[in-house]
């Protein structure tokens, strides 16, 4: 195993709670940064700056070998806080890794990058690398992360891996992310597998469980040596007898017909108020 000292942005949000406790397990060393401070910082060194700040950001990646950019508006919301925070965030962070030297990358882009490509009703998968369909301002923003993390890899030879990460929660949450949820454990083995993998290059990865009723492509995960261990069929059967009483459970039309579900509607959940139009 190589340990790394990684410095993880967006390290108050949710999904890092998820994840700095198994890396800091595996024997890395985490330095967190946010624009705001944890509830809990896991014991790790935090650093409380935006990450378009570059000079700060120059500060706190001194001295790391390895980069997890999480930080980012989770959500739908208007175009110019997506641009500034998911795109321009971005590529501030690859900048300042390259001019420090820090060689690989991991970033957290997402399911909506695709979330218009159809959900396949013939037994196949969606493959990792599948062209962007984004299906909302938010989702064209981690298309744009993606795009950023190939350039600074073919440009200045990053290793940046680009997880399309899909339904991210302690259990699912409804009939769709049985098929595309990611639980908290594999959300670890997965990252650590990026920090693992000898020079993965550029790659697209899903960033999804071993669901039975999965169907996103496992290829992309397994050849960097990403093995799921859960599987969302467990909570299938509780989930469908609470349908009976909350019908929102089951998947809408929406969800059987666009891998990104109820985000390539017209009203894809957002931050307060109605969505933003294209």
């Amino acid at each position: 195993m190589t340990l790394r000292r990684i410095a993880l942005t967006g390290a108050a949000g949710s999904l890092a709670a998820d994840i700095i406790p198994g890396l800091l397990a595996r024997g890395h060393t985490i330095v967190g940064i946010d624009q705001r401070a944890p509830v809990d910082t896991f014991g790790c060194e935090f650093v409380e700056c935006l990450v378009n700040d570059r000079a700060a950001m120059l500060s706190a990646l001194r001295g790391c070998n390895a980069v997890i950019h999480l930080a980012g508006i989770p959500l739908e919301a208007e175009w110019a806080d997506i641009l500034r925070a998911n795109i321009d965030g971005t590529q501030a962070v690859l900048e300042v890794a390259e001019q420090l030297g820090v060689r690989r990358v991991v970033l957290a882009s997402s399911i909506h990058s695709v979330g218009f490509v159809p959900v396949p009703t013939d037994g196949s998968l969606v493959p990792d690398d599948v062209p962007v369909r984004p299906n909302t301002f938010y989702g064209v923003s981690k298309a744009a992360v993606e795009a950023l993390g190939s350039l600074y890899h073919d440009r200045f030879g990053l290793d940046v891996i680009c997880l399309r990460i899909a339904s991210r929660f302690a259990e699912p949450t409804g009939e769709r992310t049985l098929s595309t949820w990611l639980s908290p454990a594999d959300a670890v083995r997965l990252f650590d597998a990026c920090l693992q993998v000898p020079s993965p290059g550029y790659r697209t990865i899903w960033g999804v469980s071993a669901n039975t009723r999965g169907y996103l492509s496992a290829e992309g995960g397994a050849a960097i040596g990403f093995r799921p261990e859960d599987d969302s069929e467990r909570f299938a059967e509780r989930m469908f007898a609470a349908s009976d009483t909350d019908p929102s459970l089951l998947a809408s039309d929406w969800d059987r017909a666009y891998i990104g579900g109820i985000f390539s509607s017209p009203q894809p959940p957002c931050f307060g108020g109605h969505p933003p139009r294209p």
